[in-house]
């Protein structure tokens, strides 16, 4: 009889089984405690006769779930279309997976129960997510999220045999709303079927809670069913796959997680908590701005950008940095600037000047001295701090950007002739637009943005945009007095980083080999 191996060791029937059809020896084996690059283990099998086959799955990456009736034990795996590279062999490119079922057939139920029991005590040890709340946003982009969801996301977490409630957002900052509130004792992660947008709502809903040191830790996964699923594609092309709904909503099941760097945006007692990026100046404008060519979806990004480029602004201002090590050529020195960035507290709740409680996480307390502090002066024409490399699926700012390494990434543009604006922005879905003569491009611990008017045009301010959404928005700007955003233009923004604050669930990375699969 077949029971769950000891660590790093293997069962054997005592004689063949039949897989999809096939005679064949079948081997399961549970990778040693700690895991590695296959902490699942694999299953194995070698057809009886004819060229004699081997074939393997993954249990950690591959299989969804395992299923017996009768004789005939079902294995659920979502597999690497057209094969996958031998042993010794490395992957490269993205990847495209299908469903594909493996049946096993053993002689007698005793011995079918035997291999569903073992292959199931092997995918109990992995740490998989067995509740999920599934929030899906119905406005986003093309509005295609609910389908994705349908056609995408629920066959998988069905094969996987995973509990879970699917809720639509209704309403801006609603995921928020959901996440303050939320039972925490009845959910192993959260999952936001959207952009980025959703993700950022959470993240804000949980550290605005009493109890945000808890909430905080809960792993969050994304499916991309927006408009720039900048999160989505840097977990997944992290590791050479290829950014798709069935891909991240495997990488959620399977349970891997990693920590995920949060940065605090902070004007006086406003805060916000960002995850993806914060923009001033080009970028802002044509992320903020090109919200009247929704209906384009992504493109709508693309050809406002072409109309900025062709029409371009310049913004007076300041900024100023901590640079991380090795970047402390950049800039000059501040000069005054008060060390104090994030205020002088580190607590559960803290009054504000209205004498009124504030519940949740504050910031980080950090101060660096004044020396420490580099500036740049203006005028700019874009201002970009990013978290992770990828900005929407198509855009690449910060290639060297780092999950949780407690830096911002960030990008300068001052002076740059439109001609060669418009190849630079060619070059951002592969990265090399850092290496432009016009780009500075740094590490910081630390952010403080001092915005100013357009140049040229000093009754006009500009547009500070964080992971999608509005900040601050000066006079005479898209939508401008038409809503109240949360900090005011002209005030300096200060921005700071906790490494490794959140947990995510992100894709095992391939692992050093991975068998001659299926020829599917």
């Amino acid at each position: 009889m077949v029971g769950v191996a000891e660590p790093a060791g293997s069962h054997a029937m005592g004689e063949p089984i039949r897989v999809n059809g096939v005679t064949a020896e079948a081997t399961l084996t549970r990778a040693a405690a700690g895991g590695g690059l296959c902490a699942g283990g694999w299953l194995q099998w070698r057809e009886v006769g004819g060229q004699g086959r081997e074939r393997c799955l993954e249990l950690d990456r591959e299989v969804l779930g395992v299923q017996r009736e009768g004789r005939r034990v079902t294995v659920k795996a979502f597999v690497a279309a057209g094969g996958a590279a031998k042993r010794g062999g490395a992957g490269g490119g993205e990847r495209s997976r299908v469903r594909k079922d493996f049946s096993l057939e053993a002689a007698s139920e005793e011995a079918a129960e035997a291999w569903r029991a073992a292959l199931q005590a092997c995918i109990e040890t992995l740490g998989r997510p067995k509740r999920l709340l599934i929030l899906v946003n119905p406005f986003g982009g093309k509005r295609h999220a609910p389908l994705i969801f349908e056609n995408e996301v629920k066959p998988l977490l069905d094969a996987a045999g995973v509990f879970y409630v699917m809720q639509e957002t209704q309403y801006q900052l609603h995921a928020q709303e959901i996440a303050r509130k939320l039972d925490l004792t009845s959910w192993d992660g959260i999952v936001c079927v959207s952009g980025d947008g959703i993700l950022v709502e959470v993240v804000n809903g949980f550290l605005q809670r009493g109890d945000w040191q808890d909430a905080i830790k809960m792993p969050l996964g994304i499916v991309p069913g927006g408009t720039g699923n900048g999160m989505a594609k840097s977990l997944l092309d992290a590791v050479g796959e290829r950014c798709s709904p069935s891909n991240a909503i495997l990488s959620i099941i399977c349970g891997h997680k990693q920590p995920l760097d949060v940065s605090t945006v902070k004007q006086g007692d406003n805060t916000f908590f960002s995850v993806l990026m914060l923009t001033w100046g080009l970028i802002a404008d044509v992320d903020i701005e090109s919200e009247k060519y929704r209906w384009m979806g992504s493109a709508r990004l693309d050809f406002y950008a072409l109309l900025r480029v062709l029409s371009l602004r310049r913004y007076h201002g300041r900024v100023h940095f901590v640079p991380a090590p090795g970047y402390e050529a950049h800039g000059a020195p501040a000069g005054g600037l008060e060390p104090p960035l994030c205020g002088d507290h580190d607590h559960d709740h803290d009054h504000g000047g209205d004498g009124m409680e504030r519940r949740g996480y504050q910031g980080p307390t950090i101060s660096f001295k004044s020396s420490e502090w580099r500036s740049v002066e203006g005028p700019f024409i874009a201002v970009w701090l990013h978290n992770v490399p990828w900005g929407s699926a198509d855009a690449m700012p910060a290639p060297e950007a780092k999950f949780s390494d407690g830096y911002l990434d960030v990008l300068i543009i001052k002076e740059c002739p439109k001609s060669a604006l418009l190849s630079l922005l060619t070059k951002l879905n592969d990265g090399t637009h850092v290496k432009s003569p016009y780009v500075r491009y740094l590490k910081v611990k630390a952010f403080r943005l001092e915005p100013g008017q357009r140049v040229n045009d000093p009754g006009k301010g500009g547009i500070i945009d964080s992971d999608g959404e509005v900040l601050a928005r000066g006079s005479g700007t898209y939508r401008s007095g038409k809503h109240k955003d949360p900090m005011a233009y002209g005030l300096p923004i200060k921005m700071t980083v906790d490494q490794g604050l959140a947990t995510i669930f992100a894709p095992l990375p391939p692992a050093a080999w991975a068998s001659d699969l299926y020829a599917l």
